[in-house]
């Protein structure tokens, strides 16, 4: 995280997206204004066009950013020298840690790229096009190992970070877990949908929810 801007510091274009991702999480990309980004760096609105050309220009950089922490972070796990199941886990915590740590980028992520406009939305499908195919990889790779079970590695993938993306509506760094709980238990379920049973180790044949409040946000 940047630090914060001060009359000693120069506003940067760092900033000024930090700020932008916390808007948007807040009020939704529609709502929010050029004014308000200004507002939160200390910035005049005509200053702000110094920084960037329009709203669309930072959603577009979010979107960037987001996909790159984790097209890298699924890369890391693929070059992972490991059985399949434990890059199973290894990707299942990344993500949710990515998401976790990174709330207001993941709400960006998941919630705002339909205001996308027709000529850069093209593009941004086609990176989180192949971010998800990173994850069919991985699942193939299980499948061709005799690990895994997944009779559609296509709809397991979009089953898998289908629960982990619902994390930007209900975590709160105030709960009772850590993002380190919440992906251990997300990895135990992956584990227990997907692993052959005589690849799993003891701890992924207890019962996934063992020890998991009835309520993760509060």
């Amino acid at each position: 995280m940047a630090p914060s801007p001060s009359p000693t510091r120069p506003v940067t274009r760092e900033d000024i997206l930090e700020a932008a991702a916390r808007i948007f999480r807040r009020k939704g990309y529609h709502a929010a204004s050029m004014q308000d980004i200004a507002r939160a760096v200390n910035l005049q609105k005509a200053s702000l066009y110094h920084h960037v050309s329009s709203k669309q220009e930072i959603l577009v950089a979010l979107l960037d950013r987001a996909l790159d922490l984790l097209i890298e972070q699924m890369q890391g796990v693929l070059a992972m020298d490991a059985p399949p199941e434990e890059k199973l886990r290894q990707a299942v915590l990344g993500y949710t840690r990515v998401l976790a740590e990174n709330r207001d980028l993941a709400a960006v992520l998941l919630l705002e790229f339909r205001f996308l406009e027709p000529e850069v939305r093209e593009r941004h499908v086609r990176r989180r096009d192949a971010y998800e195919r990173l994850w069919r990889q991985l699942l193939v790779e299980g499948q061709q190992a005799g690990a895994f079970h997944a009779e559609d590695p296509s709809l397991a993938a979009k089953a898998l970070l289908g629960m982990i993306n619902w994390l930007v509506i209900w975590y709160r760094p105030s709960g009772p877990l850590t993002p380190q709980e919440i992906g251990d238990y997300f990895g135990r379920v992956a584990l227990r949908s997907l692993v052959k049973p005589d690849c799993l180790s003891g701890n992924e044949t207890q019962p996934a929810d063992k020890n998991f409040p009835d309520n993760p946000q509060r």
